[in-house]
C-alpha cells in the first residue's frame, strides 16, 4: 500500500507523547493537583463533535458537583492521546477503539473508563463519511482504488473503517494511498485537488457538504451495526492509584453522555465554544450517539478487522481493557 508519512506506525506513535495545545477549562493547578477539595484533571480530547458531551458537562456543573475541575487539551487523534496519558501528561483522554486496542495488545498500561461515543448506524446518516468533491468521478468505494484518501491518524480506526467499506463495496483495501491529515484540514485539502478523498467526522463533514461534497460511504456502519467508535480511558497506574477520582470521573460522563444525548440544541451550541464551525454549517451537522455503555461485540468486530489489517502483533485483552 502506498502511504503518506509511511514511517508513522502505530507502535511508534503509541511511544512518542504529543504536545497538545490547551484549549483551557480555567484553574488548572497542575493536573491532578487537589485546590480546596477540587481535583483538577488534564483530559487529552480532538476538537470535534464527539466530545461535546464533556464540554457540555463541564458547563452544567456535573464535574464540578463531584468535585472534579477538568482542564482539557487537543491532540490530532486519539493515537497521540494514548501516550499523553501513559507519561502522566494526561489524567484522562479520549481516544478512538482501535487506538485503545493497539496499546492495549502492545502492553502499553490503559484502561477504558467510560463510553464515549457510537455509531447511528444509519448508512449516509452518520457522524462520519467518506467524502469526495461534488464534480469526483468516483461513486463508490471500490474506486478508492489509487486515489489519496485522508485519514486523521495511519493505522488506526479511520483506515480499518475505510478498508472495511473498500472491501465491502468489492474493492481492495491494499490499493488504497492513505494520508494522514487533521480533520479541521481535510475540508480545504479535498476542495483544493490535494486529496481526492476524506474519511471526515463532524463537524469537517458538515464543512466539506456545505463546500458541495458528497458522501459515498458510511465507514463506521460498514464496520458493525451501531459500533462503539471511541471511550474515555486513563492509565492503569492512575485507575489503582485514584479509584475514587476515577470514579467520580465516570459518574460526571455518564451524566453528561445522558445530557448531550438529551439536548442535541445544546450540543451544537457548546461545539461553536471549541471550534471555528459557522452557526450555519453547525446547523446540518449529524450528531453521534452517546449510549451508556459500549456495544461488546461491536467492539469484537472491530478487532477482528484489526487483527487482519495486521494492527496488532497479539490480540487485545478486552476483558482487562473495557470496564
Amino acid at each position: 500500500m502506498r502511504r503518506l508519512f509511511a514511517g508513522l506506525t502505530a507502535v511508534s506513535v503509541l511511544a512518542v507523547a504529543t504536545a497538545c495545545g490547551s484549549s483551557g477549562s480555567g484553574g488548572s493547578d497542575g493536573g491532578g493537583g487537589s485546590s480546596g477539595g477540587t481535583t483538577t484533571v488534564k483530559v487529552g480530547l480532538i476538537p470535534i463533535v464527539d466530545v461535546a458531551p464533556l464540554y457540555l458537562g463541564q458547563k452544567k456543573g456535573f464535574f464540578s458537583e463531584r468535585g472534579l475541575r477538568l482542564s482539557l487539551s487537543s491532540a490530532q487523534g486519539g493515537a497521540a492521546i494514548v501516550p499523553g496519558v501513559t507519561s502522566g501528561q494526561f489524567q484522562f483522554g479520549f481516544s478512538n477503539m482501535t487506538s485503545l486496542m493497539i496499546a492495549q495488545s502492545n502492553d502499553v498500561p490503559v484502561k477504558a473508563v467510560a463510553n464515549g461515543i457510537a455509531s447511528t448506524g444509519e448508512q449516509g446518516r452518520d457522524f462520519g463519511a467518506i467524502t469526495v468533491k461534488g464534480d469526483s468521478p468516483v461513486k463508490s468505494a471500490k474506486e478508492l482504488e489509487g486515489k489519496k484518501v485522508a485519514i486523521n491518524t495511519l493505522k488506526n480506526i479511520n483506515e480499518t473503517a475505510v478498508r472495511a467499506s473498500v472491501r465491502a463495496a468489492g474493492g481492495d483495501p491494499d490499493e488504497v494511498d492513505f494520508v494522514e491529515l487533521a480533520f479541521d484540514q481535510m475540508p480545504a485539502a479535498l476542495d483544493g485537488g490535494r486529496i481526492d478523498a476524506a474519511m471526515a467526522v463532524e463537524p469537517a463533514l458538515a464543512t466539506i457538504k456545505s463546500q458541495g461534497g458528497r458522501e459515498i460511504a458510511s465507514p463506521m456502519v460498514d464496520v458493525a451495526p451501531k459500533l462503539t467508535v471511541a471511550m474515555y480511558f486513563t492509565s492503569v497506574k492512575y485507575a489503582q492509584e485514584n479509584p475514587d477520582v476515577v470514579k467520580r470521573f465516570q459518574e460526571a460522563t455518564a451524566e453528561s453522555l445522558a445530557y448531550a444525548d438529551a439536548h442535541p440544541d445544546e450540543v451544537r451550541e457548546i461545539v461553536t465554544t471549541y471550534t471555528k464551525i459557522p452557526p450555519a454549517v453547525l446547523e446540518k451537522v449529524t450528531l453521534p450517539k452517546w449510549p451508556a455503555e459500549p456495544n461488546r461485540p461491536a467492539i469484537e468486530a472491530l478487532a477482528e478487522l484489526g487483527r487482519e489489517d495486521g494492527l496488532f502483533e497479539q490480540a487485545p485483552d478486552l476483558d482487562a481493557l473495557l470496564p
